[in-house]
């Protein structure tokens, strides 16, 4: 209005940085090698490759990831091959065509899924939640004495 200068005012930007923003490949899209993103990834395309996202990968039902994805959440409709490390849950829909390798804290299977995979329910040092000692235990034996054991020898101590 009244003295005005425009160029003190902020540029708008149009670019969006929205905590929840959504990334999407769509159907026909072919991503061969590494692919990173911070937010939300829907895939109903094709990735070839390595995902990381430190959000929640969707594959939808005409998607296909072949290669690793790594990620804090999975929600999986489409097919999946390869090696799968999920933080949090993994959520396998009726649709779901999975192979590979699997590592996840906490697993939902959908009657009708084809969950062909090996299994590991633990992530980044922790097994459902609960934090692993890296240390070896000292058990004690029958008469109440701990028993070190290391390199195939046991250690007796009081």
């Amino acid at each position: 209005m009244f003295g005005s200068n425009k160029s003190t005012e902020e540029p708008k930007s149009t670019a969006s940085s929205a905590p929840n923003a959504l990334n999407t490949l769509v159907k026909g899209t072919v991503v061969e090698g590494s692919l990173r993103c911070e937010n939300d990834l829907r895939v109903d395309g094709t990735i070839k490759g390595k995902l990381s996202c430190k959000s929640k990968v969707i594959i939808g039902p005409t998607g296909a990831v072949e290669g690793e994805i790594r990620c804090d959440n999975a929600v999986i409709e489409g097919r999946f091959s390869g090696i799968l490390l999920v933080n949090e849950l993994l959520n396998i829909r009726e649709t779901a065509e999975v192979e590979g390798e699997v590592t996840t804290n906490k697993l939902l299977v959908q009657s009708g899924a084809k969950f062909n995979v090996s299994c590991k329910m633990e992530v980044a040092g922790t097994s459902n939640g609960v934090l692993k000692s890296t240390e070896p235990k000292a058990d004690k034996d029958a008469t109440g004495t701990k028993a070190n054991v290391s390199g195939g020898k046991a250690e007796i101590g009081s």
